[in-house]
C-alpha cells in the first residue's frame, strides 16, 4: 500500500469531503462541527456560515407545505438527544436562495468511551428519483385509465353485439319519411342537442346511430343509454360512474357512459325515465360539460355530443311537474318525430323486402319475396307496434315458411280496429296491445318465448311500461 493512500485512509476527513453525500457533524448541543463540500453544493450554505451555529434554522426551518418545524421536534436534533439513530424519507432541506429540495437522511450517534458527544447526519438530494417516481406513477395511472376505459367499452361493445336484432327501418319514400330524413341531414353535422320523439318500435334508435354516423364524431364512441332499464340509484352510477366504496357492491371504481362517450356522442333512450336528480345533475353535464363520479369529488370534463329519445309527451310531463322545464328546454334544440308505420303505410313493402334480406342472413333462410296477398294484409293493419312489431312478425314467419316465397299466415284484427283506436289516447292502445301479447304468451315476460321478446323490448323495459301503464295479470 503506497503512502498516499496510507494518508488518505489515516484521515477521515478526508474521507468525508471525497463522498458525494451530504455530511454534518454536530457536538452535543447541536452545533455544527463538520460540513463536508457535498453539503455546500448541495444547499448553497457556506462551511463557514454554518460551522458553530445550530443550522436547524437554516435549511430545516419549515415542512414541505412551509409550516414551522420547531428544532425541539426534528429527528437529527432527537438523536443527539436520547442517542437513537433514524432514518428519514419524506422531509426537505431549504436551500440559501429560499428554494427546497426533498431529502432521505440518516442521524447516527456518536459516543466516545462511551459518553454520546453527539451525532451525524447524512443526507442526499432525492429530487430525480421523486421526479422518476410521480412521472411513473403518472404513467401507469394514464395506463390504468386506459385499461378501464377499454374494458368498460369491450363490455359496453358486448353489450350492444348481444342485443337482440333490430332491423332497419331507415328505408321509406313516404312524404312523412322523406320529411324526418331531410332533418336528420340537416343536423347532423352540427354539435346540437338532438330530441328523437316518437312512439316505441318507430325506430328511435336507428335515427340516433344515423345521426352520429352522419356527424364528425362517426369515428368515436356512440354510448347509448336506456334510462328505464335502471332504478334511479343505479342510474346516476351509469351514467356519472362510481368510486370504490360509494355504495354497497362498488367494490372498485367504475367510469360511466359519459366518460366513456367523451369525444363522441352519448344517446340516452326513454329520457322521460330520469329521476329529479338524474335530471338535475344530467342539466349541469348540458350546461358545463362536467360531473363527478358518484362517491367522488373530482370534477371530469367531457367533449360529448347529446341525443336524447322518448315517446312520451315532455312537455305535459314538465306542466305536471314531473320533469324540468330547464332540462327540457336544453333537450328540445332540435326535435325529430318519428312518423308512425300508421302513417307511413306505403313504405311497407320496401321495409319488408329490407327485413326479409336480414331475416335470410340471422336464419340462414332463401325467401327471395313476398306474396301480394300477404302485403295486403300488412298495409291493412294498424301497427299499433310499429316496425318493431312488424319485424317480429316477418321474424315469425320466415321461421316457419317452407317456401321461397312469404305468405304471412298469422290473422289480423280488422281495420275497424284502428279507426276505434284512433280515438283512443296513445297510453290506452299501447296498454291495450301490451296485455294482448301478454295474453298471446301466457303472460311470461323474459326468454325466449315472452312478451319481451315479440315486443322487441328488453325485460326490464317491458316491466317498466307494465308498471307505468298498471298493467297487473287479472286472477
Amino acid at each position: 500500500m503506497s503512502a498516499d493512500i496510507k494518508e488518505f485512509l489515516a484521515d477521515p476527513q478526508l474521507l468525508l469531503n471525497a463522498v458525494g453525500e451530504g455530511v454534518y457533524g454536530f457536538d452535543k448541543e447541536g452545533k455544527a462541527v463538520f460540513v463536508n463540500p457535498a453539503s455546500e453544493l448541495m444547499t448553497g450554505w457556506k462551511a463557514d456560515e454554518l460551522l458553530g451555529k445550530n443550522i436547524h434554522q437554516y435549511h430545516h426551518h419549515s415542512h414541505a407545505n412551509g409550516d414551522h418545524y420547531p428544532s425541539d421536534e426534528c429527528n437529527i436534533y432527537n438523536t443527539m438527544r436520547d442517542g437513537v439513530e433514524r432514518k428519514i424519507t419524506d422531509e426537505v432541506f431549504w436551500r440559501k436562495d429560499g428554494s427546497s429540495f426533498p431529502v432521505e437522511y440518516t442521524s447516527t450517534p456518536v459516543y466516545k468511551a462511551g459518553e454520546l458527544i453527539g451525532a451525524v447526519a447524512v443526507f442526499r438530494d432525492v429530487s430525480q428519483q421523486r421526479l422518476a417516481e410521480s412521472n411513473l406513477r403518472s404513467a401507469l395511472q394514464k395506463v390504468q385509465d386506459l385499461t378501464e376505459k377499454l374494458q368498460a367499452e369491450n363490455s359496453y361493445l358486448q353489450d350492444e353485439i348481444n342485443e337482440n336484432w333490430h332491423g332497419s327501418g331507415l328505408e321509406g319514400n313516404s312524404p312523412a319519411f322523406m320529411a324526418m330524413l331531410q332533418q336528420i341531414k340537416l343536423v347532423a353535422r352540427t354539435d346540437s342537442t338532438v330530441l328523437i320523439l316518437g312512439e316505441n318500435g318507430t325506430g328511435k334508435e336507428l335515427v340516433a346511430r344515423n345521426l352520429h354516423l352522419l356527424s364528425q364524431r362517426k369515428d368515436t364512441p356512440l354510448v347509448k343509454v336506456n334510462c328505464a332499464a335502471f332504478s334511479a340509484s343505479l342510474l346516476e352510477s351509469e351514467l356519472f360512474g362510481h368510486e370504490k366504496g360509494a355504495f354497497t357492491g362498488a367494490s372498485e371504481r367504475r367510469k360511466g357512459r359519459f366518460e366513456l362517450a367523451d369525444k363522441g356522442t352519448l344517446f340516452l333512450d326513454e329520457i322521460g325515465e330520469l329521476s329529479p336528480d338524474a335530471q338535475t345533475k344530467l342539466l349541469r353535464v348540458l350546461q358545463e360539460r362536467e360531473f363527478e363520479r358518484v362517491g367522488g369529488s373530482k370534477t371530469i370534463k367531457v367533449d360529448i355530443r347529446i341525443i336524447a329519445a322518448t315517446n312520451q309527451d315532455l312537455l305535459t310531463m314538465v306542466e305536471q311537474g314531473k320533469f324540468r322545464m330547464d332540462l327540457y328546454y336544453r333537450l328540445n334544440v332540435f326535435p325529430i318525430t318519428m312518423p308512425t308505420l300508421r302513417e307511413r303505410i306505403e313504405d311497407i313493402p320496401l321495409l319488408c323486402h329490407s327485413i326479409i334480406r336480414q331475416l335470410n342472413q340471422k336464419l340462414n333462410k332463401d325467401i327471395q319475396g313476398i306474396s301480394k296477398f300477404s302485403l295486403n294484409k300488412l298495409t291493412s293493419y294498424h301497427w299499433p307496434g310499429n316496425i318493431r312489431e312488424l319485424q317480429n312478425i316477418l321474424e315469425r314467419e320466415v321461421i316457419l315458411s317452407t317456401s321461397r316465397t312469404l305468405n304471412i299466415q298469422q290473422k289480423f284484427s280488422n281495420n275497424q280496429v284502428s279507426k276505434q283506436s284512433a280515438a283512443k289516447p296513445l297510453a290506452e292502445i299501447e296498454k291495450a296491445y301490451i296485455i294482448e301479447i301478454l295474453n298471446e304468451q301466457d303472460w311470461q315476460i323474459g326468454g325466449e318465448q315472452g312478451a319481451a321478446k315479440v315486443l322487441g323490448l328488453p325485460d326490464s323495459t317491458l316491466r317498466s311500461r307494465m308498471k307505468k301503464l298498471s298493467i297487473k295479470r287479472q286472477r
